[in-house]
């Protein structure tokens, strides 16, 4: 989740900062770079939190953690068609980590 939400805010830095970087699709999901940009910013600062709160042992960072890389892995999946071999590259990153902390999620500490 660290690395996801990482990427994901270096991605949204860059969206922000340099609109003309993406090539602009004709797609369902257009927004203006921009916003995409700050909704991956957004994201990437929630993962980042939910990945500390996992790893110095907070019962809600798991759960913040699945909700959180499931909205990551939609909206990864909406971005697909602007960048798609680094959004298939944070999708995977994102079904690990649900995958780990959801096998996790119902056992005692």
């Amino acid at each position: 989740m660290e690395l996801s939400g990482t990427l994901s805010i270096l991605l949204g830095v860059v969206g922000v900062t340099r609109e003309t970087l993406f090539g602009s699709p004709d797609y369902t999901y257009e927004f203006s770079l921009t916003a995409w940009g700050w909704i991956h910013i957004v994201i990437g600062i929630g993962l980042v939190a939910a990945g500390l709160g996992v790893l110095v042992g907070r019962s809600w960072g798991r759960g913040a953690g699945v909700a959180l890389g499931a909205v990551s892995l939609i909206t990864q999946f909406m971005f697909l068609p602007y960048y798609p071999l680094w959004s298939i590259s944070v999708m995977t990153l994102d079904l690990l980590a649900i995958w780990t902390l959801a096998r996790f999620l119902t056992t005692e500490d």
